[in-house]
């Protein structure tokens, strides 16, 4: 199915997404992108169900073709203090701000967000694979991260960051009983079984 190239024909739109929500360590990326009514890209999908090198080359065209785009972050040690799901929202409006254009309505990934100020927005689940804007926001997000978490693996190399980019993969939690958690573990959330104890790094 075609991805949909706006939800209100009269309004300037930013997609919105998140990557890293599910992680034991590192940042969540949230980016928001505004794109031209006539964009159209073969690949553009989900980036979830993308290759590593169509999300890359994509980026690309999207950082080059669209109106305007941004990334936010927040950190583990933020996310442990406010939440993975707060997180989420202010990775989004972190990237929103960002943005060169004003949006005039949000289209946001997933059931839930924080409204925006003075912006309405809709809630579309599964709208990465929906809305062209949600989906390149999801391409950014996601290869933003990643890139993030390969160049976090050169100081932390014993989770193999630059392969599970910090997910809770059998061979990361191994690495934690092994190696215990670096600075960059949520410690707010269950890194490894409850009958087990935690070490730091």
């Amino acid at each position: 199915m075609a991805l949909l190239p706006f939800h209100n024909a009269h309004l300037r739109e930013a997609g919105c997404d998140e990557a890293g929500r599910g992680c034991l360590a590192g940042p969540v990326f949230a980016a928001a992108v505004i794109l031209p009514r006539e964009f159209e890209h073969p690949w553009l999908d989900d980036s979830k169900k993308l290759s590593e090198n169509k999300r890359n080359e994509l980026r690309q065209v999207i950082e080059k073709e669209a109106l305007a785009w941004a990334v936010g972050i927040v950190d583990a040690e933020e996310i442990d203090k406010i939440n993975i799901l707060k997180a989420s929202f202010f990775a989004m409006h972190r990237a929103i701000d960002a943005l060169s254009l004003r949006p005039e309505f949000l289209l946001i990934d997933g059931n839930r967000f924080y409204p925006y100020p003075d912006t309405p927005h809709d809630c579309i689940i599964k709208g990465d694979g929906k809305y062209a804007s949600i989906a390149a926001a999801s391409v950014l997000a996601k290869t933003f991260r990643d890139e993030a978490m390969e160049l976090n693996h050169q100081k932390y190399p014993f989770y193999n960051w630059k392969e599970n980019k910090g997910y809770p993969t059998l061979e990361h939690r191994e690495a934690i009983r092994q190696h215990g958690i670096s600075p960059l573990h949520r410690r707010s959330f269950q890194l490894l079984p409850e009958n087990e104890q935690l070490s730091l790094f």
